[in-house]
């Protein structure tokens, strides 16, 4: 006999349809039902009908918490947990004085193993269920990164960093070995369970022509790779980016000019960004990585959503740890709604809505995932967070008294952090309780 379906009860909020293009995006059920099975969403509704109509499903009673889907991370760093909180630094000095260091220790494949799983599980305990990783510069410690996250259940997708200039020697590399460690790694672990491969240069700033074009050799031999890398974060960065390559005319083209602009590219930032780089990046599908909390921590400045909004670009949220301060998506939308009310006229005035989408259903999009996750509508992966406040804490207190469900929304991404997280499901499997 096969197994029933399951049917979670719980108040249910999601946004299956765009805020910034549509009205009435968040669907919000005070006693809602999800009905799942074998990994995906049969049916959303009211409990009531949905019981009536499925008397057999197993029930998974979650009514004094609240349910959202599972959050999706753009941008965040495996091999940089030890550095977060490292304060007084702008980000190549940053990079230069506490990362790159700690980075190379990932030389040793035993060290990166233990980290690898110490940053999954934070991942995981955050409420975050997918995420586009930068990995680290080392094949060994990819591998042990890349057998981790095949185990964890997450849905994971990274790839060896590559540079081979103004770095350290140590986390140098040549084009010739990034490609053949590139391709040994993806032929081993793109499509293992829930991991993906992407093709991920560090920066224009640390990889010479020969190093980009083999990134664009990758692509182009494996077109369902993604690709990810950093740009237009700071103005020092920009400056040095344009005296390595004085014929590109801004920094995009470093990238575009070897064919890593598409609609799998994801690019992290774009703080200091030109008309016509927006233009360019709407024109490919390619989507930006907003990364609040790592903007405002580095210094690097504030991000233009109007601007990004106006000419049709893609935007998703990332952590950016560590240079972020954690791994809490609630938190990074708390900070990209404060970054965008502290530019006054030439802010977006981001309501809740844009938060959950942020955070869901535009990272999916990001992602490639859009027709596999992000919201709860039915054929989906039954991917969830169950937000349950902790006794006598401020944020039960105050959805206590909500007088609304975009108010108990804007609770959670005021107040939520990870000891909210209850419990974590990916295709209708924990990943992760309390």
């Amino acid at each position: 006999m096969g197994s029933s379906p399951t049917l979670l009860r719980a108040q249910l909020y999601h946004t299956p349809l765009n805020p910034f293009e549509q009205a009435d995006a968040l669907q919000a059920i005070s006693d809602g039902g999800l009905l799942f099975e074998g990994g995906r969403i049969l049916a959303l509704g009211s409990y009531s009908e949905l019981a009536r109509a499925y008397p057999q499903a197993s029930l998974l009673d979650r009514r004094d918490a609240v349910v959202l889907p599972g959050l999706i991370d753009t941008h965040v760093h495996y091999p940089q947990i030890p550095v977060i909180g490292a304060m007084g630094l702008r980000l190549l000095e940053w990079l230069k004085q506490r990362t790159l260091p700690e980075e190379e220790k990932f030389r040793d494949v035993s060290y990166a193993r233990t980290q690898a799983r110490i940053f999954l599980r934070q991942l995981a305990r955050n409420g975050t269920t997918t995420a586009l990783v930068f990995g680290a510069h080392f094949s060994g410690a990819m591998d042990a990164f890349f057998a981790e996250a095949a185990g964890s259940g997450l849905r994971i997708t990274s790839g060896l960093v590559v540079s081979d200039r103004h770095l350290t020697e140590a986390l140098h590399t040549t084009p010739e070995r990034a490609y053949h460690e590139s391709r040994a790694l993806l032929e081993r672990w793109h499509g293992v369970g829930r991991v993906r491969y992407a093709v991920i240069p560090r920066f224009s700033l640390s990889c010479s022509e020969g190093l980009l074009e083999v990134c664009g050799q990758l692509l182009r031999e494996n077109p369902d790779l993604l690709f990810t890398s950093h740009l237009n974060e700071t103005v020092n960065e920009i400056r040095t980016v344009r005296e390595l390559f004085p014929w590109a005319g801004d920094y995009l083209e470093t990238y575009e000019h070897f064919g890593l602009l598409g609609s799998r590219s994801v690019y992290a930032h774009n703080v200091y960004v030109t008309d016509s780089e927006l233009s360019r990046l709407a024109a490919a599908q390619a989507s930006v990585s907003h990364c609040p909390s790592s903007n405002m921590f580095i210094g690097s400045g504030l991000f233009s959503l109007t601007r990004h909004l106006q000419h049709r670009v893609h935007v998703a949220l990332g952590s950016d740890v560590g240079g972020g301060t954690g791994f809490n998506l609630f938190k990074e939308g708390l900070m990209a709604y404060q970054g965008q009310m502290l530019q006054h006229q030439a802010g977006y005035p981001l309501h809740v809505t844009h938060l959950l989408y942020l955070a869901t259903t535009g990272g999916a999009r990001a992602l490639a995932l859009e027709e596999e996750v992000g919201d709860f509508s039915p054929g989906k992966q039954a991917d969830f967070v169950v937000l349950r406040p902790p006794v006598g804490s401020t944020l039960e207190a105050t959805l206590q008294h909500s007088p609304s469900a975009e108010a108990s929304l804007a609770s959670i991404f005021t107040l939520a952090r990870e000891e909210s997280i209850a419990e974590v499901y990916v295709a209708g499997k924990p990943v992760w309780t309390s």
